[in-house]
């Protein structure tokens, strides 16, 4: 009797504990499982998660890359009743709120409008690229394979049909007018106007016609790009910017594929393309015709404020977007910011706002260098002197730093002209301090992290306002050397660089 009751109450007390056991993995995965969709919740208030649009829900996602959670990301909206006409955020792109259908009979094509920068992004469903009908180069090249090729060569010329669209044919043959392009995709101070150009190629296909054969269908997002100024870091900035607002205006829950319709050879800066988007190609990769489910057409980077900041007046100044969130501003931006941690992101660097942006262990002060460089086919491999004396005041830097021992400072030589694009971009995220003379190099400081101080020495050839710019739109501290000629006393360079040093404790 003993030994029953015992062996029964083993076999309780070891249904009990099987028991507490289920009981607690249940309630682990319950409490993980909740605590997951609260984080997912809370990212969703940042930036990764948005929700498909009706164009892009059956996309095949797993081919894309997810948008990374920026710190100073705010959400982008095509209302117009939150937009104000030429203020901060319409300027930095989040003012394409005039909708216009193009076709929405068969299939569908419409442009989001922006009156303040006067340029459209415009996307539309089932479009048929014809690469043979596209005359360019092919691009991609090494430069040296096309040495003395003419830009003529590269741009694109759209033939009639280079780009069609499945529709109804009942009212035009014809995607749009030329009284649609003026009014949406206006040419402005573009002498040629590539984009226009192809939106004006696009012809209707009729749905039930056999005529709309497709080599190639691309399921997910994809961007159309044409580039002008490709191998200049400022220009091809622009064009970054541009593509990344088209990806954000247009609601794209991942990352687009992008295509090249130009035919410029290959340089450094595509590295750039390919780490912020999930695929770069070139049209004339192409062997026959390619079907796009989904395609955007980016508008040039002449049509970014950060190129009409040039010769029209954006009074904007940089803020957190912690501060715009709670006390919105139309005088104020934190795009930059954003585009800028974009970058940083894409080549796997950490953006989270829970870290300190420059933990200490010194000041690394980057000088930024002009090389000698083949950039194009057209470039003989030399650079514009900006700054005739160099090599001197990099080295009155160095001396400066040598006898201030007692202040840890590490002057980073920045000879970006020979460094891969992701160490570039790692130089100016480290950087305390930014000196350079006026020249593109300099445009790096959009990935520049918060309290870094700027300071740009200033040919009197070359006396233009893209980095104060920058510097203002970030909110970053500018100074600024500006020479009669081209040469910079180092004297003057040190007492500027020796104020700066002691604003940071030293």
């Amino acid at each position: 009797m003993n030994k029953t009751h015992s062996k029964l109450l083993k076999i309780v007390i070891f249904l009990f504990a099987i028991n507490s056991l289920s009981l607690c993995l249940y309630f682990s995965s319950h409490h993980h499982n909740s605590n997951n969709k609260q984080e997912e919740y809370d990212s969703s208030l940042t930036s990764n998660d948005h929700s498909h649009t009706e164009n892009n829900s059956n996309s095949n996602n797993v081919n894309l890359k997810a948008w990374p959670i920026l710190p100073s990301y705010l959400p982008w909206t095509q209302n117009p009743n939150k937009v104000t006409a030429r203020s901060c955020e319409a300027y930095f792109g989040n003012g394409f709120s005039r909708r216009i259908d193009a076709l929405s009979s068969g299939g569908w094509f419409r442009c989001l409008y922006s009156e303040t920068l006067r340029s459209s992004i415009c996307e539309g469903g089932s479009v048929r690229m014809v690469p043979e009908r596209i005359k360019m180069s092919r691009g991609g090249e090494s430069i040296e394979e096309v040495i003395g090729r003419s830009e003529e060569e590269e741009l694109p010329d759209f033939e009639n049909g280079a780009f069609e669209i499945l529709g109804s044919t009942a009212r035009s043959k014809w995607l749009v007018d030329e009284s649609f392009l003026d009014a949406f995709v206006p040419d402005g101070d573009v002498m040629r106007h590539t984009m226009r150009g192809l939106i004006r190629s696009i012809r209707v296909v009729d749905n039930n016609s056999k005529e709309f054969h497709c080599d190639l269908w691309i399921e997910e997002p994809t961007l159309l790009v044409t580039r002008f100024e490709y191998a200049n870091l400022f220009h091809t900035v622009t064009d970054w910017y541009s593509a990344y607002v088209a990806s954000r205006v247009t609601d794209l829950p991942y990352r687009p594929h992008l295509i090249f319709v130009d035919g410029h050879s290959r340089t450094p800066l595509e590295g750039t393309w390919k780490a912020l988007f999930s695929s770069v190609r070139y049209a004339k990769d192409f062997s026959g015709s390619v079907c796009l489910r989904h395609a955007i057409l980016v508008p040039l980077g002449y049509e970014t404020a950060l190129f009409k900041g040039l010769t029209e007046k954006i009074n904007c100044q940089g803020a957190s977007a912690h501060d715009l969130w709670q006390n919105p501003d139309d005088q104020k931006t934190a795009r930059l910011s954003e585009f800028g941690e974009m970058i940083r992101a894409a080549f796997d660097f950490p953006v989270s706002r829970h870290r300190a942006e420059k933990p200490f262990s010194g000041h690394n002060v980057l000088f930024v260098r002009r090389e000698d460089y083949l950039a194009h086919p057209r470039h003989a491999g030399k650079v514009e002197s900006r700054l005739s004396n160099e090599q001197e005041v990099f080295d009155s830097l160095q001396t400066w730093v040598s006898n201030h021992l007692e202040c840890k400072v590490n002057l980073v030589n920045g000879l970006f002209a020979h460094m891969p694009m992701k160490e570039q971009v790692r130089a100016i995220q480290d950087a305390s301090v930014i000196i350079g003379a006026h020249g593109a190099g300099l445009t790096h400081i959009v990935s520049a992290t918060p309290k870094t101080i700027i300071l740009e020495i200033i040919s009197s050839y070359f006396r233009r306002p893209h980095f104060q710019l920058i510097a203002k739109w970030k909110g970053l501290e500018y100074h600024a050397i500006n020479l009669d000629g081209s040469y910079a006393h180092p004297s003057v360079v040190i007492d500027r660089f020796s104020r700066i040093m002691r604003s940071l404790g030293c």
